[in-house]
């Protein structure tokens, strides 16, 4: 499955583990298996991405796609047919099946003029990586930014888990090495933590003021939590984290909250002592609204408190079924939501979206994702609330996104590379259906 429009060449490095990223150099093609946030460091120098494993929505199909680097995601053979130091040209602008040819092929750049863009009544917002993208990504004619990841800074900027700052002087002798040598500077090591999110956080909110920059808490599993330093102590061992120990849930539980106010703390320095009140948080798979309530109660705790600060919203993650059938209690709580269709698909299908088999079984358009997503844009604009979505379906299928526009959603978020070709198609949609319904 090909990932993004883009081509590009360079020589392939197999690699079969993320202990050997190491001999990884800039401007190759990395190959392998399957990745996850440990291989981030190294994805974001690749010139294209090739793993055996995975479907769209996997980790290297979505960071590759919020990094522009092409990819090609489940092609089950690549680390046996491929050879580290074989030049290779990876091409993802034939439609849904990506193509590797063996040496360094031609190919044509296409332009867009930014002047040529037509505006759209639906606002078109941008997904944004790691916050270096920011800037480069701030030219694209969009209204802000509809996801931001907690993770990606954490996983590139800190590496540290935040329980292991919170309780450093637990730590063995070789964690405490590494923390040392990351925090270099810091003798409170919380403060690190908390100055590294803001940082971050403050690259993507500048680059895109003063349009609203959402940025979505931590949405590690805690396969992916134990791979940062000192993880190994504090995470469990489950056996689907992608259903476990995740989202909201993490966040009121005795075992992460005090972690969870570090994060709540960086959102507050960003908008408060950086000035930049554009940005708004977004809590993730928050599975009712009671968890929902523990929630905001904490992040008021943590000083992120809307009665004391007018221009605070909060958003929730629409990705699990109960987000719909409890629309309107979760809208009691929140003030928008955001539709993660990635999710949300998986859920609702029974799909495991980290595998390639689900293609053939269904997608964002079967009827029973649709019929969902339309339940929430309904439930969000009767109460007059905020609704948009920020997974990867508009970014894939031009009737998806023309889906989205007849119903009426506020905002969607897309990957970079889609920007363009869906403000057209958006445009379209817009002045047909203007057409069928005179104002």
């Amino acid at each position: 499955m090909a990932v993004g429009t883009k081509i590009a060449s360079g020589k392939a490095r197999v690699i079969e583990s993320p202990k050997h990223i190491g001999k990884f150099k800039k401007g190759e093609v990395l190959v392998t298996e399957i990745t996850d946030p440990d291989w981030e460091p190294i994805m974001k120098i690749a010139a294209a991405i090739v793993t055996d494993k995975g479907g769209r929505t996997s980790h290297a199909a979505i960071v590759s796609r919020e990094l522009g680097i092409p990819a090609i995601v489940g092609a089950a053979n690549a680390t046996r047919k491929l050879k580290t130091g074989q030049m290779v040209t990876v091409d993802c602008s034939s439609g849904d099946e990506g193509m590797v040819y063996a040496g360094q092929a031609k190919f044509q750049v296409i332009e867009h003029k930014l002047e040529q863009v037509p505006e759209t009544k639906t606002h078109i917002m941008v997904n944004i990586g790691a916050p270096d993208e920011a800037f480069k990504n701030a030219y694209l004619p969009v209204q802000g930014v509809g996801l931001g990841r907690l993770e990606f800074i954490i996983n590139s900027y800190i590496k540290v888990h935040p329980n292991a700052l919170l309780e450093y002087k637990k730590q063995t002798g070789k964690v405490k090495k590494q923390i040392d040598q990351l925090t270099q500077g810091y003798t409170d090591k919380t403060q690190f933590y908390v100055d590294k999110l803001a940082e971050g956080i403050a690259k993507i909110a500048a680059a895109f003021w003063p349009h609203e920059v959402i940025i979505r808490f931590s949405d590690f599993k805690t396969n992916e939590y134990r791979q940062l330093v000192g993880g190994e102590l504090y995470e469990p061992v489950e056996q689907n984290p992608m259903l476990g120990w995740r989202g909201a849930s993490r966040y009121y539980d005795k075992r992460f909250k005090e972690a969870f106010g570090l994060e709540c703390k960086g959102v507050k320095k960003a908008r408060e002592e950086m000035g930049l009140q554009n940005v708004t948080p977004m809590v993730p798979f928050c599975r009712t609204p009671k968890e929902g309530q523990k929630v905001v109660a904490l992040m008021e705790q943590n000083g992120l408190d809307r009665e004391k600060d007018p221009t605070l919203r909060i958003y929730v993650m629409c990705e699990i079924p109960s987000n719909v059938l409890r629309a309107d209690e979760f809208l009691d709580v929140f003030d928008g939501m955001s539709i993660g269709s990635n999710d949300l698909t998986q859920l609702a299908l029974g799909l495991d979206r980290d595998s390639g088999m689900g293609k053939t079984i269904g997608n964002e358009e079967d009827p029973t994702v649709t019929k969902m997503v339309g339940m929430a844009i309904a439930a969000c604009k009767k109460r007059k609330k905020y609704i948009g979505i920020c997974g990867q379906a508009p970014s894939d299928y031009p009737e998806f996104t023309r889906f989205l526009v007849e119903q009426g959603i506020q905002s969607i978020s897309l990957n970079p590379d889609a920007v363009f070709q869906t403000i057209l198609q958006v445009k379209k949609v817009e002045d047909s259906l203007g057409k069928q319904k005179p104002a």
